[in-house]
């Protein structure tokens, strides 16, 4: 990590990082092409096969893509079978094409054609995780993005606040690296980073790379660590800055950026004309009309840990989307029934189009849902040529809180194995459900009445230390206990299994009534 952030921080800063967007929007299906056949047909890989199966040779490929486009040719191949799900990418299910079994893990999908020092993890389950190096040059390609949103939102002429995390996660960090390289750093960073007794050696490492940081010249703001569920002194600084007539932007995960709004709203401080970038999880109506309800502006940022940056909002956009990075990435949309339940959902695929990036994907589904459509504004991001946007976006398949993640189907087995055997009852009797509170997202732990007098306290107590044997799950269980977002009750499961109400939960509160109607309920 430290010998990649160092090679990083050395490079130069690209001259014109919206000229290489225009040059790589206006060439992304030849590049595209170019890396499938080096990649791909040139060698031994998992999606060579599917292309076998599909009976698509190179030559079939370029043709088609010539002739329809990038986008059609990846629906037509899609039918195909060319295709990669979420669980077959992290090897939770084998690939099956055609009756054949293709071999393969999710590291025979990462990009031969680059190398990367930077590396992150993603994951949720008892198995080791996803890692993610990211190289050099897809750091300094991204930063085009960083560019954009400094011009969009008037970075250099704002205070500019991030709430994010310290180590593990890397998001915060990246973030202010990467806005410090263009002359756009945070002027202030908080994190709520748990007790300093639980997370003292992340916030040591934490602050050594700041260090490293700041040696290369970069003004990367050290991190102020949160009391427990407390973001007052965010909401106070933005309302300071405002009471000198300094406009700020914050940038944050969308719970704890709904927590700081509620935070002004309930101390009677005037934070109105805050712009809140937000990341990490499904930015709900609530969660949107909470912001709004303070005077402030709300965008949305989609960031996927495998794939990279997928798209950023504008203030157009009001909270309702994203302008999809055309330019990095390919991404269709096609119905799916969502796990645990007869749901269907818009799944978005995602295809890489960058020769630097971490993974070679092909309409690979990450559990998430969208709808794609033609963005019609007058922002920067659209006069680059990001004139597409996704809406609607949701996981059907994950529990996201505070912008910590866990995988839908590891937590179905706690539910209905782990819990059951040490608390008795069996599947149903506990179910885990993403709520919207007044505050931020909630994780319920729901447990049936008919296992009697069971220690609610000590069930949750259980839960998160389950959670902390997940890999990635100790960063997770401890944001979730200081931010005060898990709490177990004792009621009635509202269906027998605990898995399809997780799933419904997901899908987002607008849509629970067709989705409960379609099960029957």
């Amino acid at each position: 990590m430290v010998s990649g952030i160092r090679a990083y921080l050395r490079s130069p800063v690209h001259p014109n990082p919206e000229e290489r967007i225009r040059h790589q929007l206006a060439n992304r299906k030849s590049i595209w092409l170019d890396i499938v056949q080096r990649a791909i047909f040139s060698g031994d890989h998992p999606y060579r096969e599917m292309f076998r199966h599909a009976g698509c040779t190179f030559e079939d490929l370029s043709s088609e893509v010539e002739r329809h486009g990038l986008e059609p040719t990846l629906e037509r191949l899609h039918g195909d079978g060319v295709y990669l799900t979420h669980d077959e990418f992290k090897g939770k299910q084998p690939i099956l094409r055609g009756g054949k079994t293709i071999l393969a893990s999710t590291s025979d999908f990462a990009n031969p054609l680059t190398t990367g020092g930077l590396r992150a993890e993603s994951g949720g389950s008892r198995s080791p995780g996803t890692e993610t190096r990211l190289s050099t040059q897809f750091k300094l390609y991204t930063e085009g993005y960083y560019h954009l949103a400094a011009r969009q939102f008037d970075l250099a002429a704002t205070k500019h606040i991030q709430v994010k995390p310290i180590l593990p996660a890397v998001a915060g960090l990246g973030w202010c690296l990467g806005c410090a390289r263009i002359g756009t750093p945070p002027d202030r960073w908080f994190s709520a980073s748990g007790p300093a007794a639980d997370s003292a050696h992340y916030r040591t490492l934490t602050a050594s790379l700041v260090a490293m940081a700041r040696l290369h010249g970069l003004k990367v703001p050290y991190p102020e660590h949160l009391p427990p569920d407390d973001f007052s002194a965010v909401a106070g600084l933005v309302a300071d800055y405002r009471r000198q007539g300094i406009p700020c932007h914050v940038n944050s995960y969308t719970s704890p950026g709904v927590r700081v709004a509620v935070a002004a709203l309930e101390a009677g401080l005037d934070i109105s004309g805050t712009v809140f970038s937000l990341s990490g999880e499904q930015l709900t109506e609530a969660k949107r009309q909470t912001i709004q309800s303070a005077g402030c502006e709300v965008c949305d940022r989609y960031w996927i840990a495998e794939v990279g940056p997928v798209g950023f909002a504008c203030q157009h956009l009001k909270g309702r989307g994203i302008h999809l990075f055309r330019d990095s990435l390919a991404v269709i949309s096609c119905p799916k029934k969502a796990p645990f339940s007869d749901v269907d959902v818009d799944v978005l695929l995602f295809t890489n189009l960058l020769p630097s990036a971490p993974f070679l994907l092909i309409n690979a589904d990450m559990d998430d849902s969208g709808v794609i459509k033609p963005v019609e504004c007058d922002c920067v991001f659209r006069s680059v040529g990001f004139t597409d946007g996704a809406f609607d976006i949701s996981s059907f398949g994950k529990l996201t809180g505070m912008g910590m993640t866990l995988v839908g189907t590891d937590v179905v087995n706690l539910l209905e194995d782990v819990l059951p055997a040490r608390f008795g009852g069996g599947p149903g009797d506990y179910q885990l459900v993403e709520e919207e509170g007044q505050r931020q997202t909630e994780l319920v732990l729901r447990i049936s009445p008919r296992l009697g007098g069971v220690s609610l306290q000590a069930v949750e107590e259980f839960f998160l230390a389950e959670i902390r044997s997940f890999y990635g799950g100790a960063l997770a269980s401890r944001v979730w206990k200081h931010a005060g977002a898990l709490r177990a009750t004792q009621e009635q499961p509202v269906m027998t299994s605990s898995g399809k109400i997780m799933a419904l939960h997901l899908l987002g509160s607008s849509r629970l009534p067709d989705a409960l109607k379609s099960n029957g309920s």
